[in-house]
């Protein structure tokens, strides 16, 4: 029997994990992570890798101005830009208690930028925060610099201060360009404001310039998201995010509140958004990387892909992997390979710690041998929708009852399972997460 698409959809339509590590968040060791465990497998996992491929950096700048009540992430809401020097005072002296715990010149091969709203910050404040960073430290011979802008903020001078400092990949935030949806989620941006920044970095010589996407919002329509990906394609980002709204009200409070939920799509409608959306991107010359994500072919994302070096962490999809990635800031979260550790979620609670000289780490999971075997096949799959264990002893019992726990999704076409590894099939791509679900039961 020939099962179609609507049909996958009510099957295996069901909320995951993002992966975006593994074992993810709500899984973690309730016992959480010492501090001397922390700075032992920081340790460790950087004198292992420093001289071989660096680090990654990712820096967590939390303000906005205003609340778009669709947005999941961090932040704190203001108009007081006097927060601005003594969070950024904060986040060298953080960085200076890493720099005190390795001893070494540190190599950085990626910095992020992310937010919040990294444009909230003036572009004087910017330049004093990244020259800090990078005082006593070295560049890899590839580095990538990256940081995600405000269409409505980001300014002529925050493009070339950032570039002057080395960032050549931006990213910018659109969401929706209905009138009535963006009212809806309080992220009023004309298309004007998109299409200045978006020029005005390509002309400045950034090499990467993304926007991001989002289906499954309130009051959206098929014919207005077809309309979004068709105004975007006049601008031909390098890259576009074209992910899921996740509507988790519970755990976001009042600003997911704003809507009634009759405002969103249903579930199959949502599906159809992606796949009709996804048809589109395809046909103006994009190509899909990993889940969620599409790039032209000259970008460093695809050609990555391409060479088997696609990565995926805390920060989404990158051109290559390093085993240290240090996260600074409220909220951030560090992965040490061994281990994960997040940062205090208040402004306070994390410039308190900071300032009485301890490393901000408030929760995290020490990973296990099988945790470790298992998000390594975790990666393949998402960035590679491949994995294969030839010659790997001792696999975990989940291994063993693949042929029971991924029947289904084998029957219906969406992964091939042969005796030492696992494909996901071109029909099987966008139910990527579950198959993991199902793979590693996490």
């Amino acid at each position: 029997m020939i099962i179609t698409s609507k049909e996958l959809i009510r099957k295996y339509n069901v909320p995951g994990p993002r992966y975006t590590s593994y074992p993810t968040v709500p899984f973690w060791d309730e016992a959480g992570i010492s501090r001397a465990q922390w700075r032992h497998d920081v340790i460790k996992s950087f004198l292992a890798t420093n001289e071989k491929e660096g680090l990654s950096l990712y820096i967590h700048l939390p303000f906005c101005e205003s609340l778009c009540t669709f947005c999941g992430c961090h932040k704190r809401i203001t108009k007081r830009h006097d927060v601005e020097v003594p969070y950024i005072d904060t986040l060298l002296t953080e960085w200076k208690l890493y720099k005190d715990l390795l001893r070494h010149k540190l190599r950085i091969h990626e910095l992020h930028l992310g937010g919040g709203t990294p444009t909230f910050f003036s572009p004087e404040n910017l330049r004093k925060l990244i020259n800090g960073i990078l005082d006593d430290c070295e560049l890899t011979q590839d580095y990538e610099f990256g940081f995600e802008g405000h269409p409505n903020n980001t300014t002529t001078e925050h493009l070339q201060v950032l570039y002057d400092l080395g960032f050549r990949r931006c990213s910018f935030g659109v969401q929706d360009y209905d009138a009535e949806v963006q009212r809806v989620i309080h992220r009023i941006q004309p298309f004007e404001n998109v299409k200045r920044v978006t020029e005005e970095a390509r002309q400045m010589g950034y090499t990467s310039i993304s926007h991001d996407l989002v289906f499954g919002l309130p009051k959206q329509t098929l014919q207005g998201v077809l309309e979004n990906i068709r105004i975007t394609g006049e601008l031909k980002p390098d890259r576009i995010a074209f992910y899921s709204y996740a509507h988790v009200p519970w755990i976001k409070g009042l600003g997911q509140r704003g809507y009634d939920e009759k405002d969103l799509p249903a579930d199959e409608v949502k599906r159809e958004l992606y796949e009709q959306g996804k048809m589109m991107l395809m046909e103006m010359g994009y190509e899909e990387i990993g889940m969620d994500h599409f790039a032209l072919k000259t970008d460093s994302l695809y050609l990555a892909m391409q060479a088997g070096t696609l990565h995926r962490n805390f920060m989404g999809y990158a051109s290559g992997k390093t085993q240290l990635m240090i996260g600074l800031g409220m909220s951030s979260i560090s992965d040490s390979w061994y281990s994960f550790a997040q940062n205090e979620k208040s402004v306070e609670d994390y410039e308190a710690r900071v300032h009485r000289g301890e490393l901000p780490v408030f929760r995290g999971h020490s990973l296990t041998e099988e945790d470790l075997l298992i998000r390594r096949h975790i990666l393949n799959l998402m960035c590679r929708f491949h994995t294969s264990w030839s010659g790997e002893e001792n696999l975990p019992e989940v291994f063993h009852q693949l042929p029971h726990s991924l029947k289904t999704m084998m029957d219906d076409g969406l992964v091939v399972l042969e005796k030492e590894s696992l494909t996901v099939t071109p029909q099987g791509i966008p139910f990527v997460r579950t198959s993991a679900w199902r793979l590693m039961r996490a």
